[in-house]
């Protein structure tokens, strides 16, 4: 593992958001959309492990996301942050924070 400067940290935006859509994207059963709620804004995301979990599931789920990841197109679908998981066995369980900490705070 390649040691980052604290420079390098310090331009990571994590914020806590909330998925409050989901939908399948057709052809794809890898990934799905989402629409997460960062307080102030709304994104749409690409979300992986759809083959893991149902849609359903992850709505009203608070997670941590990468707030200021370039966009991205994933499978024609733009992607306008990261939610961060742990993988394991190539599960990802979604980082998640108690539900009293506010849409959009600052992971520090």
């Amino acid at each position: 593992m390649d040691p980052i400067t604290y420079d390098d940290f310090a331009k990571l935006e994590i914020r806590v958001a909330k998925i409050v859509e989901v939908e399948k994207i057709p052809g794809k059963s890898k990934i799905i959309k989402g629409i997460i709620d960062l307080g102030e804004e709304k994104r749409q995301v690409i979300i992986g492990g759809a083959e893991y979990y149902q849609p359903e599931e992850l709505v009203n789920k608070k997670v941590i996301v990468l707030a200021n990841l370039e966009s991205r197109k994933i499978a024609g679908v733009e992607s306008n942050a990261m939610l961060l998981a742990a993988d394991l066995n190539d599960k990802p369980f979604w980082l998640t924070v108690n539900e009293d900490v506010p849409l959009g705070t600052k992971i520090k």
